[in-house]
């Protein structure tokens, strides 16, 4: 991450980094965003943008999901995948130049056109993409028309008019979302190949749509809310689904027994790293409390007052491993009570011989 650093009040324990360092996914391109650009005339103090975003974090806006699912390599799969999205056409789908596409028919239209932009792609290797498929997505209960009104706008913002896209909105499942497919090539002749820093700025941009509809939403990593796990793969959640024990999870269970066994911990460096990081995002929160509670005014107390709320409702500092170990503690707990249990019951057998005794 680029160590850009924001002024800070003399009087403070130490520098922090600036505010986007909490609420931001580090990348090798950082831009200056809104929120994170201080005050000329009081470099300390929370701007409205700050303060904006600081009051729907600690609030606990919804976070929004943009998410790339994969890319379509050939055209037998693009088309299929536009099948998939439409449910055969049962669901309208609109493009880019604003046109809907209803039915069957338009399915094949919108199948075949691709197919025809497909062959011009002369320069395209043998395994590249011709789409990215994107799902923008918001939790359950969210109004699904400002859902997809705010995919539209995002679309529009982030593609314009040099890639051609189509997009369908389901609303069959639990959280309303949409199905964006880019195609690959622009107009231009560059393909489209997004890293980290783009998929922030696009979860930003989505959640910017929806608030500007109404719609209390945010974008922003998942230190920012104190976790520090990443969530599991897709096909490893499938694994544990159908009762098969991923090799991601045998192999960490096996460390985690080899230390038990040895009477060990192993000390990993990314674990202090994790660590450091959250206490700087802590402390740094630490900080926004104390300049909202010198202010004075009633709002910025109760703000403050809710930012440690915050902090104290993070959950603990905890990776997979850890985890783990407090597991297999939690199981060797329970074998010993069982253990005591055992040897304080009188077994059975040996009752009957008592009994025929007397």
């Amino acid at each position: 991450m680029s160590r850009r650093y924001s002024p800070r009040p003399t009087d403070l324990a130490s520098e922090l980094p600036p505010i986007s360092y909490v609420w931001e996914t580090p990348n090798r391109r950082p831009r200056r965003a809104e929120w994170d650009i201080p005050d000329p005339a009081v470099p300390g103090r929370l701007t409205p943008a700050m303060r904006a975003k600081l009051e729907r974090i600690v609030r606990r806006a919804p976070e929004v999901m943009v998410k790339i699912t994969g890319r379509t390599k050939g055209v037998a799969h693009l088309k299929s995948h536009l099948a998939y999205i439409t449910r055969n056409g049962d669901l309208d789908a609109e493009t880019e130049q604003g046109a809907t596409l209803a039915g069957r028919s338009g399915l094949k239209d919108l199948q075949q056109r691709w197919e025809d932009d497909a062959g011009l792609d002369d320069k395209r290797r043998r395994d590249g993409s011709l789409s990215i498929n994107i799902i923008l997505s918001m939790p359950a209960g969210t109004d699904a028309v400002a859902v997809k009104e705010s995919a539209r706008a995002f679309a529009i913002e982030t593609f314009g008019t040099n890639r051609d896209y189509v997009f369908v909105q389901h609303l069959d499942g639990k959280h309303p979302h949409v199905h964006l497919t880019v195609r690959s090539l622009g107009h231009d002749g560059k393909r489209l190949n997004p890293r980290k820093a783009d998929l922030q700025a696009w979860r930003e941009r989505f959640a910017g749509e929806l608030r500007l509809r109404g719609i209390a939403a945010e974008a922003t990593p998942r230190r920012t809310r104190g976790r520090v796990r990443k969530a599991d793969r897709g096909a490893v959640l499938a694994m544990r689904k159908r009762k098969i024990v991923p090799d991601v999870d045998r192999l960490a269970r096996k460390e985690v027994l080899s230390e038990a066994r040895d009477g060990k911990t192993a000390k990993y460096p990314w674990d202090e790293q994790i660590k450091s990081r959250q206490e700087a995002v802590r402390r740094r929160y630490l900080d926004y409390a104390a300049e909202l509670q010198r202010s004075g005014g009633a709002g910025d107390q109760e703000l403050a007052r809710q930012v440690r709320q915050f902090i104290n409702d993070m959950p603990a500092v905890e990776t997979r491993r850890h985890e783990l170990k407090n597991e297999l503690a939690e199981l060797a707990n329970i074998r010993r009570r069982a253990a005591k249990q055992d040897v304080g019951a009188k077994p059975r057998g040996e009752a009957r011989g008592d009994e025929r005794a007397r």
